[in-house]
């Protein structure tokens, strides 16, 4: 039997210090070669140039939450690496900090192919001292299923808070999770040795916090089956709570539950890719495909398709039917019914309030407009923040200058040289009810170029 490969999952709320504890294992004198996955929450990827000595094997993908829609990719990555492990002796699974680890863990143990491949290790959580007794008192599931589902626990910048506050917080997280080792740190100087070779994923745990945990996720809510003859059909719905509603439309050998249940297995990784956009009058062109249907400046939406031979056809749908009032109609506009229907048990959603913006700045700043802008900008939404990182130009620095910050903390370090590519400074920022627009805009007035330009600071 061949030796599976063992997995480090290192999740933690946003800013805990992954990144930081993350560096540490890869500059470390271990003699493992190790690839890293990284999950952003983004639009844009920051991390690799905050990651070092990790070229060879690095993968970060950021369209999404990893807890979430974007599982396929993660089961396309690891089965990618699975076919020249030949190369590394482990992998190590960074998560954006809003992930849930139940479901990234779930993969590896639920998925075959993953399973077939790989063992995970240990999941490893770490935690900000400083802001993390907001969190718990808010009862953030996030935070509470990265601590419960912890094999160890590092109460990271233990230097921030006092000896009594963080007592008080290892006694609140040991009564979370009793089975998890918890050491503290300041920057992520955990004992290395102590955090690999955990010696295997404690499921019997993972049952207790979550009964249901072995049961699939899937990035869909409903799917059905019809029994259709040759003709023309059309989808009708409505306005509903999204803008669009994205879907898979397949077909099916039998008419049955258990076929319903093996096509969601195999179409579900289909929800990863990138779909066909549809608006109101278009035809669905063919089945296997992935669509995202357009539900927008009208009061009810038609997609027209054609069979041109009797079918089973199967649709799972990423909301349920009944939300946008979803119908599908044969000649006559007769509503036909489904012969066999199933509610699936959807992945995770965050908190609607919390977002990402994500900014790509081509040209220099200038120094002191980007200082001050920082600045007034955390003193403004610092409690509404959690995270932000950048890599910025800036004019007069030969090399590119990486910020970081939490809530209301935040630093800068020399990054890698400018050389000769156009400068560009890129930001990310994590927190609830941003202005985008707002955002963006003042941040242009900060460049060099636009020294002309009035700088607002409202925000």
């Amino acid at each position: 039997m061949t030796e599976k490969v063992p997995v480090t999952v290192l999740t933690g709320f946003l800013g805990s210090g992954k990144t930081t504890l993350l560096n540490r294992i890869l500059s470390e004198e271990h003699g493992l070669r190790i690839a890293v996955i990284e999950n952003e929450f983004g639009e844009i990827g920051i991390d690799q140039d905050l990651i070092i000595n990790a070229d060879e094997e690095f993968i970060e993908f950021n369209n999404g939450c990893i807890c979430c829609k974007v599982r396929g990719d993660l089961i396309r990555i690891l089965t990618d690496f699975a076919e020249r492990k030949e190369k590394f002796d482990r992998v190590i699974l960074e998560t954006t900090g809003l992930a849930d680890p139940g479901p990234v863990a779930q993969t590896f143990l639920v998925d075959p192919t993953v399973r077939d491949a790989y063992t995970i290790d240990g999941v490893i959580t770490l935690i900000d001292s400083r802001h993390v007794v907001n969190h718990l008192d808010k009862n953030t599931d996030e935070v509470l299923s990265q601590i419960a589902f912890a094999d160890r626990i590092i109460l990271n910048k233990m230097d921030l808070v006092e000896e009594g506050e963080l007592q008080n917080l290892e006694a609140r997280v040991t009564k979370i999770n009793q089975m998890a080792d918890v050491y503290r740190a300041t920057m992520a100087d955990a004992p290395i040795d102590e955090l690999l070779d955990i010696g295997g994923f404690n499921l019997d745990h993972a049952l207790e916090v979550n009964p249901k945990f072995l049961e699939p996720e899937y990035p869909f809510e409903w799917g059905g089956i019809w029994e259709l003859p040759a003709g023309e059909f059309c989808f009708k719905l409505q306005n509903g709570h999204d803008p669009d509603i994205a879907l898979i439309i397949s077909e099916a050998d039998k008419v049955s539950k258990d076929a319903l249940l093996k096509k969601a297995e195999e179409l579900y990784v289909e929800f990863s890719s990138e779909p066909e956009l549809l608006t109101s009058g278009d035809e669905v062109s063919e089945l296997n495909k992935y669509y995202r249907l357009r539900l927008q400046e009208s009061d009810f939406y038609e997609f027209k398709f054609n069979l041109k031979e009797p079918k089973n056809l199967v649709v799972f749908c990423q909301h349920m039917p009944d939300e946008f009032d979803m119908k599908l109609l044969g000649p006559h506009e007769i509503v036909i019914e489904t012969s066999v229907d199933c509610h699936f048990h959807a992945g995770h959603s965050h908190d609607d309030h919390v977002g990402s913006i994500s900014i790509e700045l081509p040209g220099l700043l200038d120094i002191n407009r980007i200082n001050l802008w920082l600045q007034v900008f955390v003193k403004a939404r610092g409690e509404e923040l959690y995270r932000m990182k950048g890599i910025l130009a800036v004019k007069g620095s030969d090399n590119y200058v990486v910020f970081q910050g939490v809530h209301m903390l935040f630093g800068t370090v020399q990054g890698k040289s400018l050389g000769d590519e156009e400068p560009v400074s890129r930001l990310v920022f994590i927190g609830k009810d941003l202005d985008e627009t707002v955002i963006i805009k003042s941040l242009e007035a900060c460049l060099a170029s636009a020294e002309n330009t009035k700088l607002s600071l409202k925000f």
